[in-house]
């Protein structure tokens, strides 16, 4: 299950659940639609990878299965690692 984490790891943008602006690589490495675009030409700064469009989860399975409150960010900035 995806851990839909709560910002980007960039910018440190707010990305709630419900975020049409929360991309996501296949480690979920999770950033904002600026980020993604403007600063990464959609490659993941953190394995190489491209990006999707995080899904949303449904409102009703928020309750059971909630997102992640853990902030991760990066600790050099926004500047690749590859």
């Amino acid at each position: 299950m995806l851990e839909l984490r709560p910002n980007c790891e960039c910018c440190n943008k707010d990305l709630p659940p419900e975020s049409t602006e929360a991309h996501i690589c296949t480690f979920e490495c999770t950033f904002c639609t600026n980020c993604v675009e403007n600063i990464f030409n959609n490659q993941c700064p953190n394995c190489g990878g491209n990006f999707v469009n995080r899904p949303i989860r449904p409102v009703l399975a928020l309750k059971d299965n909630p997102a992640s409150t853990n902030r991760v960010l990066k600790e050099h900035g926004c500047t690749s690692n590859i």
